[in-house]
């Protein structure tokens, strides 16, 4: 079996959306999905370019995806790079596809001269986070995700 790594293409919008959805499964979140292929074709290839992703494949089937993109560190003044998702079909995890994905973001972070790699965790989910810290991974557990959106955010910026 060949497992390979590839840069996302725009015929590849609808294996993303699937594996948004998968992951959303996973996650007990499949209802807060509302992402279109639509969307995602002008939001990952379309200018600007909000995110980026890359493919693992294993003999030419797609089996896994990361999701990113780029942040800043004004501690590092340096760019960053947050991953938004990762996910591994279920019948191809323990193969080591994860950790390639993850390493091949951190081969990115690297040749892009970025300080850092984040990204988020829900909390019940165990088995990522073994993962993540049997790769070397440290929970920021004295940080706290905050997020704006509806009609919050939207009272926020017509508050001016």
């Amino acid at each position: 079996m060949a497992f390979k790594i590839r840069d996302a293409n725009e015929a590849d919008v609808p294996q993303i959306q699937q594996f948004i959805r998968a992951l959303a499964d996973y996650e007990k979140l499949v209802h807060l999905v509302v992402a279109t292929e639509e969307q995602l074709h002008a939001t990952l290839f379309g200018s600007p370019r909000f995110a980026e992703v890359i493919i693992g494949e294993e003999d030419g089937t797609p089996v896994g995806f990361a999701l990113f993109f780029h942040n800043y560190s004004t501690f590092l003044a340096q760019p960053g790079i947050y991953l938004e998702d990762l996910f591994v079909k279920p019948e191809y995890r323990g193969r080591g596809y994860g950790k390639a994905l993850l390493a091949r973001l951190a081969q990115i972070a690297r040749d892009r001269k970025c300080g850092r790699v984040d990204w988020a965790v829900l909390d019940w989910n165990e088995p990522s986070i073994a993962f993540y810290e049997s790769l070397g991974a440290r929970k920021m557990d004295e940080w706290h995700t905050f997020r704006l959106t509806g009609p919050a955010l939207n009272r926020l910026a017509k508050s001016l």
